[in-house]
């Protein structure tokens, strides 16, 4: 399984935007080809009751693991079932998360066996926010806190390039998935068709497909190929 998401924005961006306090301690840096276990910002409620921008890392490791050894097949729950998994539930219930990204990538196979990655991006540069939940495992070097994005099965043109995306919330949404007391149906709702035609799919270069690449040169539009067709192998 792979996945890749951007984000590049400061802690100082970040805290504005989402009405939280700076907690990474300096530690958040731009990365255009975030990777499975990599360090990533999210937004939570902190055990004080005020938003927290704090430095996670993607792939939930559950509090009764042995080890973080398996975060990298935990970067997913999906909205359908996370109410009710084992797993995933009791975060959901008590630990949900708003993950800051400013887009993110499919790829599309082609003749020939290449494939064709896009970047999906809000048109007008605002940020996302993924649906997410988190955890704290205690390790031998100290308390970490992982993440995991939520899916839902993809909308309107973004069905062409997957058949699943990203929980995305609107801003209007917010503040009722870190708090909100709603129940499942309520919360996992995803978002209108209106508010998603406000995303750009734009092809883009095959380096990102190399997790060692960074830098804005991955995101920045390639021609595409007319042949290109839908193919199921990305993360969300």
């Amino acid at each position: 399984m792979c996945g890749r998401y951007a984000t590049t924005r400061s802690a100082g961006d970040l805290s504005g935007l989402f009405d939280s306090v700076d907690e990474t301690g300096g530690g958040l840096v731009a990365d255009h080809n975030v990777a499975p276990t990599d360090p990533v910002p999210l937004v939570r409620v902190s055990p004080q009751g005020h938003r927290a921008l704090s430095l996670g890392r993607w792939g939930l490791v559950l509090p009764w693991s042995r080890s973080p050894a398996g975060a990298a097949r935990m970067i997913n729950a999906r909205a359908e079932t996370v109410a009710t998994s084992r797993a995933y539930a009791r975060a959901f219930a008590r630990r949900r998360c708003l993950v800051p990204a400013d887009g993110w990538y499919e790829w599309v196979r082609q003749p020939g066996a290449t494939k064709q990655p896009f970047y999906l991006t809000p048109r007008d540069g605002s940020v996302l926010a993924f649906a997410g939940i988190w955890s704290v495992w205690d390790g031998p070097a100290g308390a970490l806190l992982t993440c995991s994005v939520l899916t839902t099965a993809a909308l309107g043109d973004l069905a062409e390039v997957h058949d699943r995306m990203p929980l995305l919330l609107p801003p209007g949404r917010w503040a009722g998935w870190l708090g909100g007391d709603g129940g499942a149906a309520e919360l996992l709702v995803p978002p209108p068709l209106d508010w998603l035609a406000g995303l750009e799919v734009r092809p883009v270069g095959p380096a990102v497909g190399d997790v060692r690449n960074d830098g804005p040169e991955l995101i920045a539009r390639v021609p595409l190929a007319r042949d290109a067709e839908p193919e199921n192998m990305t993360l969300f």
